[in-house]
């Protein structure tokens, strides 16, 4: 993850810097990433009506991780490459994406009943818009606490591997709430900073700030669906 100045550089066209007309390519920015959500539950939701389906998937770790790899591969290819793609290939990357993730979820809706799956939804839902309404509109520059989620992140993600071999419940409640924080912080970060990428252009709606708010739409789509994951494990009801 770039710094809030390495990543405006990265993005900034020479020669422009008129302000945008926001709300327009912000907009994009939402509806790109609700088709994304709506493309990954229901994928997620036809795979788990499909038992047969699911025992390939799942009863098969080499088929499961490398679904898993294939999706992580993807997101940063499409992540480090959306720039130097055309808007349509990114678009049909983004898509592919949501739908493997949908796959590799559909595991969820055999886990936990649809009431939990749908409360938690709508938890999520109201957190992030809240979250998102104080990046948009919040003056203070959230680029210091960024970096510090971010690396929160990592440490997140290293506490939660080496659980996986010592399955310890403490660590396991701490990672839950850890996750919870980081990326409803995220989201008001992240929110925040596509707001400022996409302020440095020109008002007319280039190839480029398309493009810009698909690569918008995927970090809002990652943030949601991992705030998502996490607040499930609170609210979520075991089917057993």
């Amino acid at each position: 993850m770039y710094s809030q100045e390495q990543y405006n550089r990265t993005y900034t066209i020479p020669g422009q810097g008129r302000s945008l007309s926001f709300p327009a390519v912000m907009k994009n920015v939402y509806i790109w990433m609700a088709l994304a959500l709506a493309m990954t539950g229901l994928t997620a939701m036809a795979v788990a009506t499909q038992p047969q389906l699911v025992a390939t998937i799942f009863g098969n770790k080499a088929l499961f991780f490398g679904l898993i790899l294939a999706e992580l591969g993807l997101v940063f290819y499409l992540s480090a490459r959306i720039m130097k793609m055309s808007f349509a290939s990114a678009g049909l990357a983004f898509g592919i994406y949501a739908v493997l993730n949908g796959i590799t979820l559909s595991g969820i809706f055999l886990a936990y009943t649809m009431e939990s799956i749908a409360q938690t939804f709508f938890v999520t839902a109201g957190t992030f818009g809240a979250m998102g309404a104080v990046g948009l509109f919040i003056k203070k520059d959230l680029s210091a606490i960024g970096r510090i989620l971010f690396m929160a992140l990592i440490g997140l993600i290293i506490a939660t591997v080496v659980n996986m071999f010592f399955k310890n419940s403490t660590i396991m409640m701490l990672c839950n709430y850890a996750g919870v924080l980081i990326f409803t912080g995220l989201t008001a970060y992240d929110t925040q900073r596509i707001k400022n990428m996409l302020q440095q252009y020109g008002e007319e709606q280039s190839e480029t700030t398309m493009k810009l708010a698909l690569l918008g739409s995927l970090m809002l789509y990652l943030d949601f669906i991992n705030l998502f994951l996490y607040l499930l494990r609170f609210f979520g009801s075991s089917r057993d």
